[in-house]
């Protein structure tokens, strides 16, 4: 959980330090796609730009013995991105203390307010002892922020001083760093009339009747499985991810028996024409700086209510993601795009999570209205190997002691179970 320093954090406003344009020593190169040349595409897959954070000056004012302003770093101008977020080196140490950002806007110049970055590794992340955590690859990360298309960049980071633990703060990870995320052109979408079929079907699986539903699922006419009909689901080819960037491999569990509901804490300020822009953002965090094998969530849902694919592996597989620490086996994850902690969900996002449940979890037998038992893999709420009876469809606070999916949308998960065993037919 985050800890908030109002003292702090109006330090380091007045004192975050100016840096030459030039990339620091120990940054990751950038790795911003090259002019176009007749061999190349046009527009870059996306780029990734990694500047690391240093030292933020106490204000001369403050005695020597004062609190720890923090890190930060400060850029004026940047290579133009839209997705931020911040990283450090071992994905097993948290980050006591609060990162802030603020951006300025490409397209007006004008500079926004700072925003907070929620905490991220040790909640969404793959279970300690797989292979995804344990690789050596993965880091510690703060949830990213979508800011739109952007060029100049400010960030702070002020750590936590326990009311238990006196005046000293608590120590930063080692290695922290600012990620600058451009996720790259939008995919061409072919919706014309006589459009191709295959290529239709390659951007979005389109929604089925129930019937056509449980055929799909292979069972006989007649029969009456408590499955949902099969919402549309953007696929990962119709929001444009990069499968070069992705392992070639997938990690499968045996059955989907609950659902964690997610916010991303990407904000809200997206439209829904950018979200394919927003989970190619996404994806490229998760892999490029936090070092996962691929997108953590399973599923995502924009405001609007589009569904789509996530971690890749077949959308009606057992697919292991990196969502829940603790709880990612026999789960899935389903991240509905934004930060719902103060702002209520747009109804058809609940709705769409609806939709999307009644028909995974339908195929694995769920009821949404049930309840599961689930065994740790060890979070800060249940240690590994404990026994835990949990809503089949449940908020990720439910498995991780965690702000996520927002009290907002959490007070929405009644009506989504609801809602999603009637379209089971419950």
């Amino acid at each position: 959980m985050r800890a908030f320093l109002a003292s702090a954090i109006g330090v380091t406003c007045a004192s975050a330090l100016v840096l030459p344009l030039a990339a620091p020593a120990g940054a990751a190169p950038d790795t911003t796609a090259r002019p176009a040349t007749a061999s190349e595409p046009a527009d870059p897959p996306g780029s990734t730009r990694s500047l690391a954070l240093t030292p933020l000056t106490a204000p001369s004012s403050r005695s020597a013995g004062a609190a720890d302003p923090g890190q930060g770093l400060s850029r004026p101008r940047v290579q133009p991105f839209s997705l931020v977020g911040v990283v450090w080196n071992d994905v097993n140490t948290e980050l006591h203390g609060t990162a802030q950002v603020r951006t300025r806007a490409t397209a007006t110049g004008r500079w926004s307010g700072w925003q907070d970055l929620e905490t991220h590794n040790s909640e969404h992340s793959a279970d300690a002892g797989t292979a995804e955590r344990d690789s050596g690859a993965a880091r510690g990360s703060t949830a990213p922020l979508w800011t739109g298309a952007s060029d100049g960049v400010e960030v702070r980071v002020v750590p936590e001083t326990p009311a238990t633990r006196g005046t000293s703060p608590l120590p930063l990870p080692a290695g922290l760093r600012l990620e600058l995320v451009d996720p790259g052109a939008a995919p061409e979408q072919n919706t014309a009339a006589g459009a191709d079929r295959t290529t239709a079907l390659a951007a979005a699986l389109p929604a089925l009747s129930r019937t056509a539903t449980q055929a799909a699922a292979g069972f006989a006419p007649g029969a009456k499985p408590y499955i949902g009909p099969r919402p549309r689901i953007i696929t990962r080819k119709g929001w444009g991810a990069d499968e070069k960037l992705r392992e070639k491999s997938f990690a499968y569990t045996k059955s989907v028996k609950a659902a964690f509901i997610h916010h991303s804490a990407t904000g809200n300020n997206y439209t829904c024409s950018q979200a394919p822009s927003v989970l190619r953002g996404i994806y490229r965090y998760h892999v490029k700086s936090s070092g996962w094998r691929d997108i953590g969530y399973n599923f995502a849902v924009d405001k609007c209510g589009n569904i789509y694919e996530g971690r890749a592996g077949g959308v009606t597989k057992a697919v292991m993601g990196a969502h829940t620490l603790g709880f990612n086996t026999n789960t899935m994850g389903i991240a509905v795009l934004g930060t719902f902690t103060k702002s209520n969900p747009p109804a058809a996002a609940v709705t769409a999570v609806e939709k999307l449940t009644a028909w995974k979890l339908g195929l694995f037998g769920g009821n949404p209205k049930g309840k599961v038992t689930l065994v740790s893999a060890g979070s800060n709420k249940y240690k590994k190997g404990r026994k835990v009876k949990l809503n089949v469809i449940s908020g990720h606070r439910d498995g991780f002691a965690t702000e996520c999916p927002g009290a907002r949308l959490y007070k929405k998960l009644g009506t989504a179970r609801t809602g999603s065993a009637r379209l089971q037919g419950r």
